[in-house]
């Protein structure tokens, strides 16, 4: 398929700039595939769709607070850094994006807090606007994270058109995160409060935890026609054994597996046997799932209302079935969805 059938006219007024009050409320569309029948719900319903012994895998990396600004050596230019990854704890190595990319050069020097309370050296150019730099950091690793916590802001995407506050580094992280390492939040996640999960569970639906580590490669834009030669960005998964005994003894038993989230379907659809079975495994995975696909793990999916274009929305279309996903996507502009990471959640049954 053709990077322009995914394209569709989406008001900007739509896209959500604050989370609902509470998670649980957000509005919620249900999408039933073989009748093409739709529901307008709210999160917490979800409950009644699901039963004993069913089960819900979850994404449960945690996001860091990646953006970061500082200061350039001599010219004091305001330079804006964003902390893609760690590549070596050690030596305070980090794959970086810097903006506006022409003035840093390899052997500057960059200048972070009021007080100069950070300094980083850029050592390497990595793509057009990407830099390797070391921060020089005498102290302990705890006091380092300290200073990145308190430096760093909360990595929100540039549609929200608002700065971050507080409230964000609790609500742009679901309830559930773990794993210190991704730059975007898992966002189908986010509407789940932790009573929702404690009612989920009384009723019997298991929870099974795997990692990936979203980057900003899942939203960077897709610039081929061709959707065969997209290449996307390498992410780090990890899915051990509890995980996959809870998903394939529902799977054993015709117990549903619902993926909450595109990540988690990403991490599933890298680790799976011949039988159709989840296997334990670590690694980095760059698969882009574009229709025709089949899917192998999941049943039914939960997940955001997307951008159009994007690899998240033309995944949905794969889970989906493309003129369905179309319809419904038509369907929740028109009942005026909220959409992107702080809108309102797609329950694909």
């Amino acid at each position: 398929m053709k990077l322009s059938q995914f394209r569709f006219d989406l008001p900007l007024n739509l896209i959500a700039q604050t989370p609902a009050k509470k998670r649980e409320d957000a509005r919620m569309m249900v999408l039933h595939r073989k009748t093409g029948q739709i529901e307008h719900k709210h999160f917490r319903d979800i409950i009644d769709y699901f039963d004993d012994k069913d089960v819900f895998v979850v994404n449960n990396t945690k996001v860091f607070p990646a953006r970061m600004y500082g200061r350039k050596e001599k010219t004091g230019a305001k330079i804006e850094v964003f902390l893609l990854r760690e590549l070596n704890k050690q030596n305070k190595l980090w794959d970086v994006i810097v903006d506006p990319a022409r003035k840093i050069r390899v052997g500057n020097k960059l200048f972070f807090g009021e007080d100069e309370e950070l300094v980083a050296e850029v050592i390497d150019n990595t793509t057009s606007r990407g830099r390797t730099i070391r921060f020089l950091w005498d102290g302990s690793d705890e006091e380092f994270r300290r200073i990145l916590y308190k430096l760093g802001e909360t990595p929100l995407p540039k549609y929200i058109k608002r700065k971050p506050d507080e409230t964000d580094r609790e609500r742009y992280q679901t309830v559930y995160a773990k794993h210190e390492g991704a730059v975007a939040a898992p966002t189908a996640g986010l509407h789940f409060s932790r009573e929702l999960i404690k009612r989920l569970e009384i009723k019997g639906i298991r929870f099974a935890e795997l990692t990936l580590h979203t980057g900003l490669g899942t939203f960077r834009p897709i610039e081929v026609e061709d959707l065969s030669k997209h290449k996307m960005d390498a992410e780090y998964y990890r899915i051990d054994e509890l995980c996959c005994k809870i998903v394939n003894t529902a799977k054993d038993t015709g117990h549903r597996v619902c993926s909450i989230g595109t990540t988690t379907i990403r991490a599933m659809e890298s680790s799976f046997t011949a039988q159709k079975r989840l296997k334990p495994s670590e690694g980095w995975t760059n698969i882009f799932i574009h229709p025709p696909y089949e899917f192998n793990i999941a049943d039914s999916l939960v997940t955001n209302f997307h951008l159009p274009k994007t690899s998240l929305f033309i995944m949905t279309c794969a889970f989906t079935g493309y003129d369905l996903a179309m319809e419904a996507y038509k369907v929740a502009i028109k009942e005026k969805y909220r959409f992107f990471c702080y809108g309102d959640a797609l329950l694909i049954l």
